[in-house]
């Protein structure tokens, strides 16, 4: 598939494709005219990488763990190094964090509904003594 159509079905910018191209993060096979080819595999990645760096890892790190994220997961990371392991420890933490909260939020939401839906419920109509 083209750029366009890449970008309208992750709803990813062209430029950010461009620049991911750029990371390394996805490679795109080139038509005889020039045109960027992309396989149907690079619609998930996409996701996955707008993903990860909505979550707050920078493209470096994304590049390293990509492998780790096909299947079958095969992970073998030769020049692991120390900062790099830390690194992912206090992301994978912070993100942790993040779930945390999410869900905190959404339990708050959810009680706030069901008392709304419960002080909203219409009256049952009363009979009239006889």
């Amino acid at each position: 598939m083209r750029i366009g159509e890449l970008s309208e079905r992750t709803g990813t910018p062209r430029r950010l494709l461009r620049y991911y191209e750029e990371q390394g993060l996805i490679v795109a096979d080139r038509s005889a005219n020039g045109y960027r080819d992309y396989d149907e595999f690079f619609v998930d990645r996409v996701m996955q990488i707008r993903g990860l760096l909505d979550a707050g890892l920078p493209t470096r790190i994304i590049r390293q763990i990509l492998p780790c994220l096909d299947k079958p997961r095969v992970i073998h990371f030769p020049d692991a190094t120390p900062e790099m392991i830390a690194t992912l420890e206090h992301e994978r933490d912070r993100m942790t964090e993040r779930v945390n909260c999410l869900i905190r939020n959404r339990d708050a939401i959810a009680e706030y509904l069901d008392a709304v839906r419960t002080d909203n419920r219409p009256l049952e109509p009363t009979t009239a003594p006889s």
